[in-house]
């Protein structure tokens, strides 16, 4: 190495695992994981191409004018340079509240990582067994990222955990895809922390465009230019995470240096990444949960409706502000609460309804949901849990304590229950037919031999 090495650095060991991820065989129990988050990924993306940061996107890539046919635009019949796709793919899978998360780490990696993984299995020919390997390298990546930086409170600082792991991740992934070595993948990692940014201003979003950008557009954009750069022979610091003025010096307060390679190869974080039950933001998953309990436990609540005196929600009171009135349906917690005990069940034609913001019955309900912040639940977090009851003005109440949401890794979904979620997403675009063979494709990923057959499955027909 031309620069001087500092000691216990963990560029070394991170440098190595990238360059060698294609070369390495998944666990069984991860390469099935992975397929959850993958099928759960590209629906989103699908859904996502018709939503308002879709279009916006879509519109980005026909400003650019004509380009390289180098990857796939999901749900459309666009082609674009794989930067370019990336970032729109990305921008779909954000483009609301569908797409998974990774509770310790304050990241959505999915949008940003399969993104970016789309893009350069199509740019690079890969296969599906290749696209697994990358996207767990991208989460292993992007997760341990924001943790080495103490995540909850790099957000509370005004930094952006939601972009700064993803773009690591789909650095990693974009990179190994396109087969740079251990010490290209330095380069590739100090491109990464070029472009790393991002202000948590995204909560004051009211439309999801900026933070579809902000969540899988800009990392995945920002993972497969680096892995395009470096690959074409672009070189650089040697070493971002040590020595004068490195990344950490930059961005960490105290922060936990060798996170980043830690128990690589035996600690996956996909396996810790959730799924969400509810195509709604992630702190109203437990709510939800909780009065889909209470639904079924007490049938007759439906028509109590004009009985009930309060409802009252608690929740971690790090997870309050996100989803304390806001203006979009998706997540807002009143607003949901409110639909759900009318509807008797929330899907995401329901939760994505802006018009029934107006209901006067919905707001009815709305007006007596109570949403207070708990110190019991903060201290359980980064799991976020819920707890919800309803007062009646008999005086009687019920009460119902979600500990473990459905989709988290303690209460992980069954292929069945993922594939309903994902066709009820994907066929309004693509079909019902159409939308069942994607998912008959990924069951089988590994034995895919190039990426395009899968990308042209997932364009609309």
């Amino acid at each position: 190495m031309s620069e001087p090495e500092q000691n216990g650095s963990v560029m070394p060991v991170i440098a190595q695992y990238i360059g060698t991820a294609m070369t390495k065989e998944l666990p069984s129990e991860v390469v099935e994981k992975t397929k959850f988050h993958f099928l759960d990924t590209v629906a989103s993306m699908v859904s996502g191409s018709q939503m308002l940061a879709g279009e916006r996107a879509l519109g980005f890539l026909h400003a650019q004018g004509p380009s390289a046919p180098q990857a796939s635009v999901l749900g459309t019949r666009y082609k674009g340079t794989a930067i370019n796709v990336a970032m729109v793919n990305g921008m779909f899978g954000h483009a609301d509240e569908t797409d998974d998360s990774h509770a310790e780490s304050l990241t959505h990696p999915g949008c940003g990582i399969v993104a970016s993984v789309l893009a350069c299995a199509e740019l690079y020919q890969r296969s599906g067994a290749d696209m697994l390997k990358a996207m767990a390298l991208g989460y292993d990546v992007c997760c341990r990222l924001t943790k080495s930086l103490h995540a909850y409170q790099f957000r509370v600082d005004g930094h952006s955990s939601h972009t700064f792991g993803p773009n690591f991740g789909a650095a990693a992934a974009s990179g190994a895809l396109a087969g740079v070595n251990a010490s290209q993948a330095r380069y590739l990692l100090s491109y990464a922390a070029q472009q790393a940014s991002g202000v948590a201003c995204w909560m004051r979003d009211k439309d999801h465009i900026e933070k579809a950008f902000d969540f899988g557009g800009m990392p995945a954009r920002n993972g497969v230019s680096a892995a395009v750069m470096v690959i074409n022979g672009f070189t650089g610091v040697e070493d971002v995470f040590s020595g004068e003025r490195n990344f950490y010096d930059a961005y960490g307060v105290n922060p936990l240096r060798h996170a980043l390679g830690e128990a690589l190869g035996s600690r996956y974080e996909i396996m810790r990444t959730s799924i969400k039950r509810w195509t709604v933001g992630s702190p109203i998953q437990a709510p939800l949960d909780s009065l889909d309990t209470l639904l079924n436990e007490h049938p007759s609540l439906t028509a109590r409706l004009d009985q009930i005196k309060a409802i009252r929600v608690l929740i971690a009171h790090e997870s309050l502000s996100i989803v304390n009135n806001r203006e979009m349906p998706e997540i807002c917690l009143q607003h949901l609460l409110g639909l759900m005990l009318l509807e008797r069940e929330m899907n995401f034609t329901l939760a994505h309804d802006r018009a029934r913001m107006q209901d006067p019955r919905v707001l009815e309900l709305r007006s007596l949901v109570h949403l207070t912040g708990s110190d019991e639940l903060s201290k359980l977090m980064p799991t976020r849990q819920g707890i919800v009851e309803i007062e009646f003005l008999t005086g009687e109440s019920i009460r119902a304590y979600t500990k473990d949401v459905k989709g988290t890794p303690d209460n992980a979904m069954t292929r069945h229950e993922l594939e309903r979620k994902c066709i009820e997403l994907m066929s309004p675009i693509l079909g019902q037919t159409r939308s069942k063979s994607v998912c008959d494709e990924v069951w089988r990923l590994e034995s895919l031999k190039t990426a395009s057959s899968l990308a042209q499955l997932l364009q609309s027909p």
